[in-house]
């Protein structure tokens, strides 16, 4: 295979700095030097959706989604700092249990609690 995995994410930000920082904070996403991030080894999905889809705001063009180990936990983190979040008894699954937040500059993020085997 000629690619072996996602070797980063990058996109456009009023505040790089601050929102780099939220991301550290909040998700230990990019909190190494140059934003060096080691994700755990696990599913990932590579997934266009069509430009009228209802899955995200249609104002962004990509919503990120990160793998946790325990939704419950990270959702009470969240909230205790102040986060909202969004569940829906549709959005689980065979899959997983998912959750939706916003980051500080409006950029959709999902949660992804994997069942098991997923």
């Amino acid at each position: 295979m000629a690619v072996s995995g996602i070797g980063g994410i990058f996109f456009r930000a009023r505040d790089p700095k601050a929102l780099a920082e939220w991301y550290a904070a909040h998700f230990g996403v990019g909190a190494g030097a140059w934003g060096l991030w080691h994700p755990a080894g696990g599913a990932s999905v590579f997934a266009p959706v069509a430009t009228d889809s209802d899955q995200f705001p249609t104002d962004r063009p990509l919503m990120l989604n990160f793998r946790v180990d325990d939704l419950d936990d990270l959702l009470k983190r969240l909230a205790a700092a102040g986060i909202e979040a969004i569940t829906r008894p549709e959005w689980d699954s065979e899959i997983g249990r998912f959750a939706r937040i916003l980051d500080p500059e409006g950029n959709p993020i999902e949660l992804w609690e994997p069942a098991p085997g997923h």
